[in-house]
């Protein structure tokens, strides 16, 4: 199975700083989305759109998962075909001796457990319909760490080895994984947590969503397995 629009897309994190910018952009492309939201306020930064489709969900808890997926491969004329996990989460200021244990099982939860869960969630699906795309949102911190995140850094240097894993356990089934590496990323959230940063290399969420909508097409059938950078290049000279 190849992405020949219309196909399906799930965008977890889909109404975020980030997931409403991948969001647009994708619908743009001509993809039906299937958005599950958490928080009523982040409603208002999608657009309203024909091929988007919002159902509420909390994606720690199995039975949410299934209902998204449900409602992501009901539709045989667009079927399901990529997978793009975009929620996650960022705690930083303690070192490990100073951060309890329950910081990591969070951090685990919500950057590596819920991807993990929408994905085994939808494979059946996508082998049985002969392959798809999933794209996990990683963090440059994963390879360049710096102190005081360790629970952030580990939970997202696990999702680059669930990438990995992935990409090689799923593509004899025509099923490409790959995920991204962000530096900061610029939205109104780390502006406001962060006046006074210098946000020269901050990755733009519109340049993301652009790579996000490649990684899902047939132009990037080759890629798989990959942990790609991705940045504000132009304002980093």
């Amino acid at each position: 199975m190849t992405a020949s629009l219309p196909c399906t897309a799930i965008v977890t994190g889909g109404t975020g700083g980030l997931g409403s910018a991948v969001t647009e952009h994708l619908l743009e492309l001509g993809w039906r989305l299937v958005v599950p939201w958490y928080v009523e306020g982040e409603l208002d930064r999608v657009p309203v759109h024909p091929g988007l489709e919002l159902v509420r969900a909390d994606l720690s808890v199995d039975a949410d998962v299934e209902s998204v997926v449900e409602l992501a491969t009901k539709d045989e004329e667009r079927p399901l075909f990529g997978i793009v996990n975009l929620v996650g989460g960022f705690v930083s200021g303690q070192r490990v001796h100073e951060t309890p244990i329950e910081v990591l099982d969070a951090q685990l939860s919500i950057n590596l457990r819920i991807a993990y869960g929408i994905v085994q969630t939808a494979l059946p699906y996508l082998i049985r319909r002969g392959g798809g795309s999933v794209v996990c949102i990683g963090s440059a911190a994963a390879v360049r760490p710096f102190p005081g995140a360790a629970t952030y850094i580990a939970s997202k240097a696990a999702v680059a080895a669930l990438v990995e894993a992935l990409a090689v356990e799923y593509g004899g089934d025509n099923i490409r994984v790959n995920g991204l590496l962000p530096t900061m990323i610029d939205t109104p959230a780390n502006r406001e947590a962060m006046p006074e940063a210098d946000r020269s290399s901050w990755a733009r969420p519109s340049d993301i969503a652009e790579v996000i909508g490649f990684l899902l097409s047939d132009a990037s059938r080759a890629v798989t397995g990959a942990s790609i950078p991705v940045a504000n290049t132009a304002g980093a000279h």
